[in-house]
């Protein structure tokens, strides 16, 4: 599941309008404020996508030890099938 961008949007507007609500200041002031909520956002939509790729990943890796666990499961059940063959085979002392 990736964050929708529409969101990150939605974020970068209600800052823009809360950093325009504060009309006494000056526009460069304004022009300043809006930069660095932008950049806030920025930061934290960079984060949450990062959340999500770290999530992802370790999704995967489950999967990954999941599927290979089952796979090492299936070669001792074979091993143990051999050497119970080989003990078998061995003469007895």
């Amino acid at each position: 599941m990736k964050p929708s961008l529409l969101f990150l949007l939605a974020c970068t507007a209600v800052l823009a309008l809360g950093a325009r609500a504060d009309k006494t200041e000056e526009p460069k002031a304004l022009v300043q404020k809006v930069q660095e909520l932008a950049q806030k956002a920025t930061a934290m939509a960079k984060d949450a996508f990062s959340r999500v790729r770290e999530s992802e990943a370790a999704q995967q890796a489950r999967q990954w030890l999941s599927d290979s666990a089952e796979l090492a499961k299936q070669r001792l059940v074979w091993l143990k099938e051999q050497l119970a063959e080989l003990w078998k085979k061995t003469p007895a002392a």
